[in-house]
C-alpha cells in the first residue's frame, strides 16, 4: 500500500468574469464590518484621547496584541509543524495488516479535508490560545517592570519581588507551553497512527513505529517531561501561599516532606526526559516506558503516602509545637502584608466600667460634641424631600460623612451632590431632544451638620438651596459627571445659538436658566463635531438622531461613561477600587473622591481573603450607590492611588498615595505620566482625603484573628473574634458597617475624625458582648503635599476576656426590651407614623463604651422621610432616651454627663405632631420617674407633663400584666391588661398633644 501524493487536479476552465454587483456587494459589506469596527474601537481612541489617558490605552492594547500573535504563533506553529512534519514523515508502504486495512476508509474520509483541517485547527487552537495569553498583560507587564521589594521569605530567602511578579508568569509559561505540548502530541499521535507511523495491533516481529514517528514521539515526550519537571520544581515556591487547615502557608508536612518530594519528583521528571531522547537515538521504548512507571509510583509514594505518614505520625501528636514556627510566619507576613502589623496598630488594655457615674463624659468633652446624630444610610429621603427642588433632580439612598471647616471648626457634615435624574420626567417630557441636550446635568451639593438637627428634627442644612447657598462659599455647581448622570449627553454649541442646556428652575426669570457648555474654555468629552465622528457615535450607541440634529454641531462634545468609578477603572486598569464613591468641594470645585488599591494573592504565608466577603455588610446590603468589592480572593492590599473625578468636566487625577508599594512602582513604569506624586494635592483636597472603609473592612477582618500573635493561643482559637451583625437590620444576618466618628481615642492628646469598628467573640454560641474596638485615624490633614503624621494610625482596645459590656446584639436587645423606650416608641409609632432606628454608635468615653442611636420618625405612607425626634443612649445596663443627645447623656449619667453635647439647647420639639417626655431617666425605674420641668414650662404643661408619666406608667403595668395573664393561660386577665393599655395610651397621646400646641 501507498501513501504517495495523489497527481495533481487540473486547473479549472476559465468561465464567465464575476459580476460587478458581487464585488461591490463585498466591499460594502467590508465597509460595514470595518465601521462597526471603528465604532468600538476609535471611539475608545478618542475618549482616552480627550482625558489624557490614551498611553494606558497603547500600552494594554499593545502588550495584549504581542501577546495574543505570540500565544497565536506558539499554539498554530507548533501543532501546524507537529501535524505537517507527522504526515510527511508517514511510511510509503503501509505494513499490510488489518488494523491499517481497517484504517483505509478513514483515510479516504479525511484525505479530501486533510488539508484544511491541518490549517484551520492549529488557527483555531491559536486563537484560543492568543486570546488566553493576551489575558495576561497585567502579569507580564509587572514580571518585565518589577523590582526587588527589600524583604525575603523565610523558607528559602528569595526577594518577595519573585513571588509577586515573576512568579505568576513563570507559571502561566510553563502552564502554556504544556498545553502546546500536549495538543501537538495528541496531533502527532493521531497522524503517525492514520497513516501508519505508529501501530498498535500486530505482532512483535515488526516494529510498531517507524524511525520518523519515533524521533517524533520521543521529541514531544521529552518537552512534555522536562515542562513537568519545571512546574514540580515550581510547586515548591508556590505552596508558600496554599491554604491549609488553620492557616496559610507551608506547614511541618510541606517543609519536611512535600517540598523534598517535588524536587524529587522535578529530578524524575528530567530522567523520564533523558530516556525519551535515548529512546529517539537508540529505539527502544521500554527506558521511557519504566521512567513513565516511576515517576507514577514516586508521585503516589513520596508525594502522597510519604507526607501523610509524617502529617500522621510525627505532626499531628505534637501539631502545636511541630507548627509553631509556622504559624509565627503565617502571623508575620499576614501583618506585613495587610498593613496591621505592630507599628501600624497600637494595641491598649481597655478595662471598661459598665457603671454610668455623674460627671463621666467631662475629660470627652470634644467627642461628645462631635456625636454624628444624622445617619447617612437613613436622612436621604429627608434630603430629597427638603432639597430636591424638582423631580428630575436626586440624592443617592446613602450619603457621604465628611468633615468642613465652618466658623473656624472643623465640623462633621453629611453631604450628597444633587444629580440629574431622567427617570423623574414626566412621559411628556421624554425626548430624544430633552434627554440628550436640555437635561445633561445636576445642580450644586447640599450639606447638614452630623451632630445637630433643625425644627421638627429634620437636618439643619448649611449649605443648600439652588443657586446653592451657605458656608461653603463659591464653587462651580454644575454636575455633569457623577453615579446617577444620563448614559450620554451633547453638550456645547457655537455663540450666538442660544442656551438650551437647563441650569435650575427659576420663577424670576420666566421658569427656567440655561446655560451652554463649557461656561469656561474646558473639554469635557471627545469632539462630536465631524460627520466622520457622528457616525461612529450613532453606530456605538445605535442612535441615528446623532446624525440629523441641528443640536450636533461643529461645537459639540459627547459625555458618556459618566460614573467616577468607571472613569477611573478604564484610566487605571490595575487597581481595585472602593465600593464608596463620595463627593467633595475642593478649590471651588465639586470632585469625586475614589480610593485604588493594589493587590496581590502571591505574598508568601499570608493570609488570604475574599474581597467581596470581607466588605460586605448591612450597608453594602441595602444601599444601591454603596457596593462591596469584587470577588476576588487577595492576600496583600494597599491603598495605593487616591483619585478624583471632578464633577464638571469629568478629568481624572491620580495620585500616588504609597508610594513605597512595590506594586504600584512597577505600574509607574509601567504607565509613567499616569500618576502624580502627593506634592501635587492642594491642601484643600488633603483636607477631604479619609481612611478608606473598605480597606479597614478587610484589616478588621483579619485583626479578629491575627490580634492574636502567639502561635500557641493562634493554634487554640479561643480568642478570635469577628464583627457583630448590625442590630437594626432583622431581615438577615450581615455585619454592621465601620462607621466615621470625630472621637478621642483613649492616649490620644485630642479628637480626630476617625473610622471605627467592634469586635465580639467568635463562635456560633458566642456571647453578644464586645470584646475589642478598633479605631483609625482617617484625616489625612490640610497641608498641601504633606500626610498627616497620625494618618492611618489603628488604635486597637482589648477589653479583659470575661468583659460584661454589651455588644451591639446585646445593646439593641437592651433598648428595645425596657419598658419605658419600648412603650415610647409603640406611641411614636401609633396611627400612620412609623420609627425608624439609625445606626449605632459605639464611642469609648468615660472609661467605658457609650452606645448612641438616633431615633426617626416618618409616615407609614404617602411621603414618607425621616425626621429625628429621640435619641437612644447606653452605658452599661444604663439607658437614655430623650429628644436631645445633651438630654439622654444626662439621664444616664446622674443628671449631668459632665458636658455638652452637639445639641445642647436645642429644642427639637418645636413643631412637632408626635413625641413623648424627653427627661425619663430608663436606666434608674423607668416605671415611675418623673422629669423635672424646665424653667419655660408653664403650670399647664407640668401638669401635662405629669399626665404623660402616669399614662406612660399605666401602659407599662398593663404590658407588664398582660404577659404575667398569658403566661398563666388566664385570657380573662389578658383581656382586661390590654383595655387598661389601649386606655393608658390614648391618655398618653392625649396629654402629648397639649404639650405640642
Amino acid at each position: 500500500m501507498t501513501f504517495a501524493s495523489p497527481p495533481p487536479k487540473p486547473r479549472p476552465v476559465p468561465g464567465r468574469r464575476r459580476s460587478p454587483l458581487g464585488a461591490t456587494i463585498a466591499v460594502l459589506v467590508g465597509l460595514v464590518v470595518l465601521v462597526l469596527l471603528l465604532a468600538q474601537v476609535w471611539t475608545e481612541v478618542l475618549w482616552y484621547q480627550q482625558l489624557g489617558f490614551a498611553e494606558v490605552l497603547w500600552t494594554e492594547w499593545g502588550t495584549r496584541a504581542v501577546l495574543f500573535v505570540l500565544g497565536f504563533l506558539i499554539m498554530a506553529g507548533a501543532v501546524a509543524g507537529s501535524l505537517s512534519y507527522a504526515y510527511r514523515s508517514r511510511p510509503v508502504y503501509a505494513p499490510s495488516t488489518q488494523e491499517q486495512a481497517n484504517l483505509d476508509q478513514y483515510r479516504e474520509a479525511i484525505e479530501p479535508l486533510r488539508r484544511l483541517v491541518m490549517i484551520v485547527g492549529p488557527v483555531v487552537l491559536g486563537l484560543f490560545a492568543g486570546a488566553a495569553a493576551s489575558q495576561q498583560w497585567s502579569s507580564i507587564q509587572l514580571a518585565l517592570h518589577g523590582s526587588s521589594v527589600g524583604q525575603v521569605d523565610p523558607q528559602y530567602g528569595i526577594d518577595l519581588g519573585f513571588y509577586l511578579f515573576t512568579l505568576p508568569t513563570l507559571r502561566f509559561a510553563v502552564s502554556f507551553l504544556m498545553a502546546v505540548t500536549i495538543l501537538s502530541g495528541i496531533g502527532a499521535l493521531a497522524t503517525h497512527y492514520l497513516y501508519g507511523g505508529l501501530r498498535i495491533g500486530g505482532g512483535s516481529a515488526t516494529p510498531r513505529t517507524t524511525r520518523a514517528a519515533r524521533v517524533h514521539l520521543s521529541v514531544v515526550g521529552a518537552l512534555l517531561m522536562v515542562l513537568i519537571a519545571a512546574s514540580y520544581w515550581l510547586d515548591r515556591y508556590s505552596i508558600l501561599t496554599k491554604a491549609g487547615a488553620k492557616f496559610e502557608g507551608a506547614a511541618f508536612t510541606d517543609v519536611h516532606a512535600v517540598i523534598p518530594a517535588k524536587a524529587i519528583l522535578a529530578g524524575i521528571a528530567v530522567f523520564v526526559a533523558v530516556t525519551f531522547i535515548i529512546t529517539a537515538i537508540r529505539g527502544n521504548w521500554r527506558l521511557p516506558l519504566i521512567g513513565v512507571g516511576l515517576m507514577v509510583v514516586a508521585a503516589i509514594a513520596v508525594g502522597g503516602i510519604y507526607p501523610a505518614i509524617v502529617q500522621r505520625f510525627q505532626v499531628a501528636p505534637n501539631q502545636q509545637d511541630a507548627e509553631a514556627p509556622y504559624i509565627q510566619r503565617n502571623i508575620d507576613a499576614t501583618l506585613d502584608a495587610y498593613d496591621i502589623d505592630p507599628e501600624s496598630v497600637t494595641t491598649t488594655s481597655y478595662d471598661a466600667k459598665v457603671t454610668a457615674e455623674p460627671g463621666a463624659l467631662r475629660a470627652d468633652a470634644e467627642t461628645a460634641a462631635s456625636i454624628r446624630l444624622l445617619d447617612p444610610q437613613i436622612v436621604s429621603p429627608s434630603f430629597k424631600q427638603l432639597e430636591q427642588i424638582r423631580a428630575f433632580y436626586n440624592f443617592p439612598d446613602t450619603l457621604s460623612v465628611d468633615r468642613y471647616e465652618v466658623d473656624g471648626e472643623s465640623r462633621d457634615t453629611v453631604i450628597a451632590v444633587r444629580e440629574l435624574d431622567l427617570d423623574g420626567l414626566s412621559g411628556e417630557q421624554r425626548n430624544w431632544t430633552n434627554d440628550t441636550t436640555v437635561y445633561t446635568h445636576g445642580y450644586g451639593v447640599v450639606a447638614a451638620y452630623g451632630n445637630t438637627t433643625g425644627a421638627r428634627g429634620a437636618p439643619e442644612f448649611w449649605e443648600s438651596g439652588i443657586p446653592s447657598t451657605g458656608g461653603i462659599g463659591e464653587y462651580e455647581p454644575r454636575i455633569y459627571f457623577g453615579q446617577q448622570s444620563p448614559a450620554y449627553s451633547i453638550v456645547g454649541a457655537p455663540e450666538g445659538s442660544g442656551d438650551w442646556e437647563l441650569d435650575y428652575p427659576d420663577d424670576a426669570s420666566g421658569g427656567a436658566i440655561n446655560t451652554t457648555f463649557p461656561t469656561q474654555d474646558v473639554s469635557a468629552g471627545p469632539s462630536i463635531g465631524s460627520f466622520w465622528n457622528k457616525l461612529l457615535y450613532a453606530v456605538k450607541l445605535g442612535d441615528e438622531q446623532l446624525l440629523f440634529s441641528d443640536r450636533v454641531n461643529s461645537e459639540s462634545q459627547i459625555l458618556y461613561d459618566r460614573d467616577p468609578a468607571t472613569r477611573v477603572e478604564k484610566v487605571a486598569p490595575y487597581l481595585t477600587l472602593d465600593g464608596r464613591v463620595y463627593p467633595a468641594v475642593v478649590d471651588g470645585r465639586v470632585v469625586w473622591m475614589i480610593d485604588g488599591y493594589t493587590t496581590s494573592d502571591q505574598y508568601p504565608y499570608s493570609a488570604s481573603r475574599s474581597l467581596e466577603d470581607a466588605t460586605t455588610d448591612s450597608l453594602t446590603v441595602q444601599s444601591a450607590s454603596v457596593e462591596a468589592l469584587q470577588p476576588e480572593t487577595v492576600n496583600y492590599i494597599r491603598n495605593s492611588v487616591k483619585a478624583t473625578v471632578d464633577a464638571y468636566d469629568g478629568s481624572v487625577t491620580l495620585y500616588a498615595w504609597d508610594a513605597e508599594d512595590p506594586i504600584l512602582q512597577a505600574w509607574q513604569e509601567v504607565f509613567p505620566t499616569s500618576l502624580k506624586p502627593i506634592s501635587e494635592i492642594s491642601g484643600d483636597l488633603m483636607s477631604h482625603i479619609r481612611y478608606p472603609e473598605d480597606l479597614f473592612k478587610v484589616q478588621r477582618t483579619l485583626l479578629g484573628r491575627y490580634h492574636v500573635t502567639e502561635p500557641a493561643q493562634f493554634f487554640s482559637g479561643n480568642d478570635f473574634w469577628t464583627t457583630p451583625d448590625d442590630p437594626t437590620v432583622t431581615t438577615t444576618s450581615v455585619a454592621q458597617p465601620p462607621y466615621y466618628l470625630t472621637l478621642q481615642m483613649p492616649g490620644q492628646d485630642a479628637a480626630s475624625f476617625s473610622l471605627m469598628s467592634t469586635f465580639i467573640p467568635a463562635g456560633g454560641n458566642a456571647r453578644n458582648v464586645l470584646t475589642g474596638y478598633l479605631a483609625v485615624d482617617a484625616a489625612a490633614g490640610s497641608t498641601a503635599g504633606e500626610i498627616a503624621e497620625g494618618y492611618g494610625q489603628m488604635r486597637l482596645l482589648e477589653l479583659p476576656r470575661d468583659s460584661t459590656v454589651p455588644g451591639p446584639g446585646q445593646q439593641n436587645n437592651n433598648f428595645t426590651t425596657d419598658p419605658t423606650v419600648s412603650t415610647e416608641l409603640n406611641i411614636l409609632g401609633r396611627g400612620d407614623s412609623s420609627v425608624v432606628r439609625g445606626n449605632l454608635l459605639t464611642l469609648p468615653v468615660g472609661g467605658g463604651l457609650l452606645y448612641v442611636q438616633p431615633v426617626y420618625l416618618q409616615s407609614s405612607s404617602g411621603t414618607k422621610f425621616p425626621l429625628l425626634q429621640r435619641v437612644l443612649v447606653g452605658f452599661g445596663d444604663s439607658i437614655g432616651f430623650a429628644p436631645t443627645l445633651d438630654e439622654a447623656l444626662d439621664q444616664v449619667f446622674g443628671g449631668d454627663s459632665g458636658t455638652d453635647a452637639g445639641d445642647a439647647g436645642t429644642d427639637p420639639d418645636a413643631g412637632t405632631d408626635t413625641g413623648t417626655d424627653p427627661g425619663t431617666d430608663t436606666g434608674t425605674d423607668p416605671g415611675t420617674a418623673t422629669p423635672a420641668p424646665t424653667p419655660t414650662d408653664t403650670p399647664a404643661a407640668t401638669d401635662a407633663r405629669a399626665r404623660l408619666q402616669a399614662a406612660l406608667g399605666e401602659a407599662n403595668q398593663a404590658i407588664q400584666d398582660g404577659q404575667a395573664a398569658l403566661a398563666d393561660g388566664d385570657f380573662a386577665a389578658y383581656g382586661e391588661a390590654q383595655d387598661r393599655l389601649d386606655q393608658a395610651l390614648a391618655d398618653a397621646i392625649a396629654a402629648e398633644a397639649e404639650l405640642d400646641q
